[in-house]
């Protein structure tokens, strides 16, 4: 299974960026997705997550900004980001965990936003 991020960027300040995930190898409805960032010298935080029958979760930071969506026919998850500040530069990664009894974990390399007048 392969996780791959596009979208990152340079935005100003209050602007949107449109992240996407692809994953192959396997098919999405088998996996429960999610947006995570770490900034330098922190933790990796959860962002948004979605589950394989769609129910969402939101950190704090991103309720009322970001929205994550997936598309199972073509095994893509998107955050759409809105409003962006300052505190939501960094590294966003892309997760996906396996449906089951034990499950798999796989992450994407991470693409880069960066929120800057």
């Amino acid at each position: 299974v392969q996780v791959v991020e596009s979208g990152g960027g340079l935005v100003q300040p209050g602007g949107s960026l449109r992240l996407s995930c692809a994953v192959s190898g396997s098919t999405l409805i088998l996996w429960a997705m999610g947006w995570f960032r770490q900034a330098p010298g922190k933790q990796r935080e959860l962002v948004a997550a979605i589950s394989n029958s769609g129910s969402t979760n939101y950190a704090d930071s991103a309720k009322g900004r970001f929205t994550i969506s997936r598309d199972n026919t073509e095994n893509t998850v998107s955050l759409q980001m809105n409003s962006l500040k300052p505190a939501d530069k960094t590294i966003y990664f892309c997760h996906a965990e396996s449906v089951g009894v034990v499950p798999v974990h796989y992450w994407g390399q991470g693409t880069q936003v960066t929120v800057s007048s």
